[in-house]
């Protein structure tokens, strides 16, 4: 080993040295300047794990539906002062659904309605929830108790509404939790009081399949029927149409098709549906964004404050150092010692916190919203933390770095 190679090593033995004798005298500042660039860390991978989440589940969610194509007269809003409190957009649905139905590349077309409904076992107490107008059959229906509806919507009768009710009614979990009732139960359902004490539901399957989609406890009843019971039979609303399309049909093709023959609705796919969804959330969604930011930024002022504060609170060792004929680099290499241990540090500790926090809030969001997996963390993220941590460290290193730089060593043994 050469003379040079060998006091260039002796050097940054000592410059590590020195480095690390200092973080260990004072811990505390050691420990707020690790708390500083874990909390950044966390910020970052759990705002992120909660982005991947809210679009991957999204995906899967519009995936697991079995429809291609998404019919819409534009966002579902809400309408105080009515009855069901949704402002359905999709006029005439049942005639424009069989029209799309007709076409040779269209499988089914199928309308769906939401509404706020009154339930009750009794007729006395009652809920709110989200009623869902829509055929409960088929293979994208998943029923975990009793069956699913047996009869298609036989009440609407080519729009006379004169059919016969089956008053069948299917459930998810929450809701038979909520009312203690299972298969075979019967509940008050109606878009007013009135109207739910006059009409009793038979509670036929249990499925997660709708609520799992709203991402909220729903009672299922068949589209006329929930047409009937919050008065919209005149003009047949409904939420949307769903389109399942035949095999090798192009649905963006179908869709500009669809857009023609029926110019006041929206016609879109699944991601073209998912990414509408996330536009009306974009105000939520730039919020999360600015948080990250925002958590960056301040690990990087706390972290530059701090180690600017070990160079002023260690000046005088500093400047002896300095005067002793101690490069400025060497002095400049501590504090960037310094800055990469607590990067380093941090930065582990922020990822490895971020696993068991991701889990309790997916708990959190699910018992708030019904979605599982919101808070997803992949490999990428867990890595992009770490190295978000080493940056913050060092850009507060070259700020310390400066302020050593400019050291006096006269003002420094004053």
């Amino acid at each position: 080993m050469s003379g040079r190679l060998r006091s260039a090593l002796t050097r940054v033995r000592a410059v590590v040295g020195i480095a690390i004798a200092q973080l260990r005298h004072d811990r505390t500042r050691t420990v707020l300047s690790v708390l500083g660039i874990t909390l950044a860390v966390l910020a970052t991978t759990l705002l992120g794990g909660v982005g991947i989440g809210v679009v991957e589940t999204g995906e899967e969610q519009f995936d697991a539906s079995g429809r291609d194509l998404w019919v819409t007269g534009g966002p579902i809003t809400l309408a105080p002062g009515t009855v069901g409190g949704f402002e359905n957009t999709v006029v005439d649905a049942h005639e424009i659904s069989a029209a799309i139905e007709s076409r040779e590349d269209v499988s089914t077309a199928v309308p769906m309605a939401f509404q706020t409904v009154y339930v009750s076992t009794d007729g006395e107490d009652w809920e709110t929830l989200v009623g869902t107008g829509a055929p409960g059959r088929g293979p994208s229906v998943q029923v975990t108790e009793g069956q699913a509806f047996q009869n298609r919507d036989i009440h609407y009768a080519d729009g006379n509404y004169t059919g016969p009710m089956t008053h069948e009614v299917i459930i998810d979990q929450r809701t038979a939790d909520m009312f203690n009732v299972s298969v075979g139960d019967t509940l008050h359902i109606g878009g007013t009081i009135s109207d739910a004490r006059a009409n009793e539901f038979t509670v036929v399957g249990i499925s997660p399949t709708f609520s799992r989609f709203l991402g909220t406890p729903t009672v299922t009843l068949h589209l006329s029927e929930l047409q009937e019971v919050t008065g919209t039979t005149a003009t047949d609303r409904a939420s949307l149409i769903t389109v399942d399309l035949k095999d090798g049909a192009d649905p963006a093709t179908v869709a500009q098709e669809i857009e023609r023959e029926h110019p006041e609705y929206e016609v879109r796919t699944n991601r073209e549906q998912l990414e509408a969804t996330l536009e009306r959330q974009a105000v939520v969604l730039a919020s999360g964004g600015s948080l990250v930011v925002l958590a960056v930024l301040a690990g990087i002022t706390l972290t530059a404050n701090l180690l600017v504060s070990v160079v002023y609170q260690q000046r005088r060792e500093l400047a002896a150092l300095k005067a002793l004929g101690s490069r400025t680099r060497t002095l400049v290499g501590i504090v960037v010692v310094q800055a990469l241990f607590l990067g380093v540090i941090g930065g582990l500790l922020g990822v490895a916190a971020t696993i068991p926090l991701g889990m309790g809030l997916d708990a959190v969001a699910a018992s708030l919203v019904g979605f599982e997996n919101v808070v997803r963390t992949p490999p990428w993220v867990l890595g992009a933390g770490v190295a978000i941590a080493v940056p913050i460290s060092l850009i507060g290193a070259a700020v310390a770095g400066w302020q050593v730089s400019r050291l006096s060593p006269v003002d420094g043994l004053r």
